[in-house]
């Protein structure tokens, strides 16, 4: 039976929305119960753990100083990196595989008409499948902060590069499960949500990196004796939006800005005619951004929804 004090812990329960989500505790259980999660995780360790081994092996060979004695610095840095480049890259495609068939995957096995007979709004859906694939990815991202933290053994590596590596990895796969989740509510076919969702992606990635490069191009090779400050600021606005909306970038000018300026939250830019101006690190807006942009695509899902049933 339950009693007025059992009511008040479940109240103050920060749990309470996920385990009143009926769609959430399906999913989670279902994504459990078989030996599939627990495959896909072991797989997945075993990935990072393999390149992480191949490229201690190489970097202790490339990083022999002067006396003959690794660099632990250098070799730190390099195996965090790497780390890092080699979650992204999993992430990046392991997301969409897990959210892209979240709606479509009901229509195909024809449930979703069976679905929408509860009173289940269709917010708490959308909710319940984007969390119940987030809630795993998640768990691998925990998973391989270990294998970060070999980078500690050898120095060159802060905990809030690690802090901040996490958070951009977050934040990315927030927004993909969101991407995915919101071509599964678009069409009724898992194919086709797989490759919308992949070609946004990959289109995202081309496009922030080609355009980050250029206008670093550009930047460096402005003449100090002809360059305006302004013509300076919208270039180097140009570069900052194309850095901060790609994850690979804005990890690599975080890691530049912490290790040349030693700051976490802001770094200083020297203009060519020598002034400086203070900026925010490129972590910051990204992970804002992207956090601001999944909220957005995930009110277009559930409005999409709502205008199917209507």
């Amino acid at each position: 039976m339950e009693t007025p004090a059992t009511r008040t812990r479940i109240s103050l329960n920060p749990l309470r929305p996920l385990l009143r989500n009926p769609v959430a505790l399906k999913e989670l259980r279902g994504r459990m119960r078989g030996p599939r999660a627990f495959v896909v995780l072991t797989c997945y360790l075993i990935v990072v753990g393999g390149f992480t081994t191949l490229l201690y092996i190489a970097g202790t060979a490339a990083t022999y100083n002067t006396t003959g004695e690794v660099d632990g610095g250098t070799l730190g840095r390099v195996l965090f990196g790497s780390v890092v480049a080699i979650e992204l890259f999993l992430v990046t495609f392991i997301t969409p595989a897990f959210t892209a068939g979240s709606i479509s995957g009901e229509h195909e096995s024809q449930t979703y008409d069976l679905l929408r007979t509860t009173l289940l709004p269709e917010r708490q859906l959308v909710f319940g499948k984007l969390f119940s694939a987030l809630a795993y990815v998640f768990l691998l991202l925990l998973a391989a902060i270990p294998l970060q933290s070999i980078a500690f053994l050898f120095g060159g590596v802060d905990v809030e590069e690690i802090v901040i590596s996490l958070l951009v990895l977050l934040a990315t796969a927030i927004f993909l499960g969101n991407i995915g989740v919101y071509y599964s509510a678009m069409t009724h076919r898992t194919l086709r949500a797989n490759i919308m969702t992949y070609v946004t992606i990959l289109a995202v990635i081309l496009v922030t990196t080609a355009g980050a490069v250029i206008a670093l191009a550009i930047v460096e090779g402005l003449d100090p004796s002809t360059s305006s400050s302004g013509s300076e600021w919208v270039l180097l606005v140009a570069r900052g939006i194309f850095v901060c909306l790609n994850p690979l970038t804005t990890l690599l000018s975080t890691q530049q800005y912490l290790v040349n300026q030693q700051t976490l939250f802001t770094f200083k830019y020297t203009f060519t005619d020598g002034t400086t101006t203070t900026l925010p690190s490129p972590w910051i807006a990204f992970t804002i951004f992207y956090l601001l942009l999944s909220v957005v695509v995930f009110f277009a899902t559930t409005r999409h929804l709502k205008r199917i049933e209507g």
